[in-house]
């Protein structure tokens, strides 16, 4: 039998409303089963919903569940910060005064709390080294530049699969504008992953 949820939408890296980022977290996410929570986060459409549940290493305040639209991430930046918030908001008191241990897929995170600020740092990368050719492929198709334009590329991953290309200087052309993926994702929609975890330095 469905049962009422806390449900709480946070702007990150904002302290005017409605200017961040928006995550959604329901702050318990007990009993939801994986497709449950993908459901969910398709009816938010936000870039990130997150699920708030208990830990099970003891080190950890809680556990985390981070979803996109399309698919469950190990660990995103911003939806880490914005729970951790949620979480302390919603009574949650932490093992240690100065800092808050969330465990997610990535491991443990710990979040360091300063005069009202949170900030963490980052998991160690499950992905690094060159893109391989069919990925990059995608990704200047989807910029509309030729493969010739890229001076180099490479993983960044620690989680939300971000990949990184190097480009000359514009002088020569306009600034790439993103299309979307021609490839459907495994549920049949758009696939946005390769256009969400893409930086692009001019």
């Amino acid at each position: 039998m469905p049962r009422t949820r806390s449900f709480v939408q946070v702007d990150v890296f904002s302290t005017s409303l409605c200017s961040g980022n928006p995550v959604a977290v329901v702050l318990d996410g007990t009993d939801l089963s994986g497709e449950e929570m993908q459901r969910l986060a398709r009816w938010t459409n936000l870039s990130e919903t997150t699920f708030v549940l208990p830990p099970t290493n003891p080190e950890a305040d809680y556990r985390l569940r981070i979803f996109t639209p399309g698919g469950e991430l190990p660990f995103a930046g911003h939806p880490t910060l914005g729970s951790a918030r949620a979480w302390l908001d919603g009574g949650g008191t932490p093992q240690h005064a100065e800092h808050l241990v969330q465990e997610c897929a990535a491991g443990l995170v710990t979040v360091r709390r300063g005069e009202g600020v949170l900030s963490f740092a980052a998991p160690p990368r499950v992905r690094c080294g060159a893109l391989d050719d069919g990925y990059l492929k995608r990704i200047v198709a989807a910029f509309g530049i030729t493969r010739e334009r890229v001076v180099a590329h490479q993983w960044v991953d620690n989680g939300p699969g971000w990949a990184v290309l190097q480009l000359p200087t514009a002088w020569g052309g306009p600034r790439p504008r993103p299309r979307p993926d021609p490839h459907p994702g495994r549920d049949g929609r758009r696939d946005r992953r390769p256009s969400r975890g893409i930086r692009v330095r001019l």
